[in-house]
C-alpha cells in the first residue's frame, strides 16, 4: 500500500478538471495504454492567446497519474505559457505534499504533456518524452536514440529527467520514467547515461604544474565530486573523502562499494584521476568504516 498524502487522495477522490476541451487551443498527449499510463492535457487560452484561462485533462493510470494530472491542471490555469512552462515535476509532487518515489514517473507524465500541448501550438519540435507511438521505434520529430525499447524513451528524454531531478541510480530513473522497469535489458545503458550526466566535464583538462596546499585539497574535492562519485553512483556506490594529508589521500567506501571484492580497483581508479588532474605524486588510502 503506497503511503499518499491527503492531498493526493484529495485530488485522486475528486479530481478537479477532468473531461475534455472541444475547442481546445493546445493539447498535449503522452504515454500509452500499453504502458500503463496516458495523459491528455487540453489547454484553453485568453483572447490574446497567451494567458491560459482553462485546463482540463483525460487520463488512464494508478491514483498518482490521477492525482498528478487534477493537480497540474490546477496550477496552469491563470499563467501564461511561459509562466507554465516554467513548472517542473517536482513542483507537481510539491503541490500534493508529496509522491512516492515509485510514483514520481506521475509527476514527469504531466511535466511532458504540458511541454507537449505548447511546443505543438507554438509549432515547435516535440519535446523528448516517452513515444506516443509504436514502441521501439524512432521518429523524425524526435531527436536522440531510443535507450528503452519496452517503453520508448530516448537518450535525450532520459538525460533530461536526471539532470532535472538529480538522480543518481537506475532504480530512480525507473521510478522517475518507467525505463527499464520492464525487460532491464537498457539498465547498463541508464547507468551511462547516469555517468555521463552527472560527470559531464567533457572540457580537455591538464593538470596544473604548481598547486598551493590548500589549491591542491580545493582541487582533490573537485576532482572526487565532479570526475569520480557520479561513476560510482552510477553502480550504486560512493565515496566519502576523510582526510588530505599532503599528497595521502584518505576515503571509505560507501553504499554498494562498501566491502566490494572490487574495492582495491576501484580505489586505484581514483588514485589515477587524482593524478592525471591534480599531482602525480597522490597515494589514495581506502579506510575502512
Amino acid at each position: 500500500m503506497w503511503d499518499y498524502t491527503p492531498t493526493v487522495k484529495d485530488h485522486f477522490l475528486n479530481p478537479r478538471n477532468v473531461g475534455d476541451i472541444p475547442d481546445a487551443d493546445a493539447i498535449g498527449e503522452v504515454g500509452s495504454l500499453a504502458c500503463g499510463d496516458a495523459l491528455k492535457l487540453y489547454l484553453k487560452l485568453d483572447e490574446n492567446k497567451d494567458k491560459i484561462v482553462d485546463a482540463k485533462f483525460q487520463t488512464f493510470g494508478c491514483a498518482s497519474a490521477i492525482a498528478s494530472s487534477s493537480a497540474l491542471t490546477e496550477m496552469v490555469k491563470g499563467k501564461t505559457l511561459d509562466e507554465a512552462l516554467s513548472i517542473s515535476n517536482q513542483e507537481i509532487a510539491e503541490f500534493l505534499g508529496g509522491l512516492p518515489e515509485e510514483k514520481m514517473h506521475c509527476s514527469v507524465m504531466g511535466q511532458e504533456a504540458l511541454e507537449v500541448a505548447i511546443a505543438k501550438y507554438r509549432g515547435e519540435p516535440i519535446p523528448e518524452h516517452d513515444s506516443e507511438h509504436d514502441h521501439g521505434q524512432a521518429y523524425p520529430d524526435h531527436e536522440g536514440t531510443i535507450v528503452c525499447k519496452c517503453f520508448g524513451i530516448t537518450d535525450t528524454f532520459l538525460k533530461k529527467v536526471i539532470e532535472t531531478n538529480k538522480l543518481t541510480t537506475a532504480e530512480q530513473v525507473t521510478h522517475f520514467t518507467k525505463a527499464g522497469g520492464a525487460c532491464g535489458g537498457c539498465i547498463p545503458k541508464i547507468q551511462e547515461l547516469i555517468a555521463e550526466v552527472l560527470g559531464q566535464n567533457n572540457q580537455p583538462r591538464t593538470r596544473p604544474e604548481k598547486l598551493s596546499n590548500l589549491k591542491k585539497m580545493q582541487l582533490i574535492q573537485e576532482v572526487l565530486e565532479k570526475d569520480i562519485r557520479p561513476l560510482l553512483w552510477a553502480d550504486g556506490g560512493d565515496l566519502e573523502l576523510l582526510d588530505i594529508d599532503g599528497s595521502k589521500v584518505q576515503v571509505a567506501f560507501r553504499k554498494a562499494c562498501a566491502g566490494c571484492a572490487s574495492s582495491g580497483y576501484t580505489a586505484r581508479m581514483v588514485e589515477q584521476k587524482l593524478r592525471e588532474f591534480v599531482a602525480e605524486d597522490i597515494v589514495v588510502e581506502e579506510v575502512a568504516g
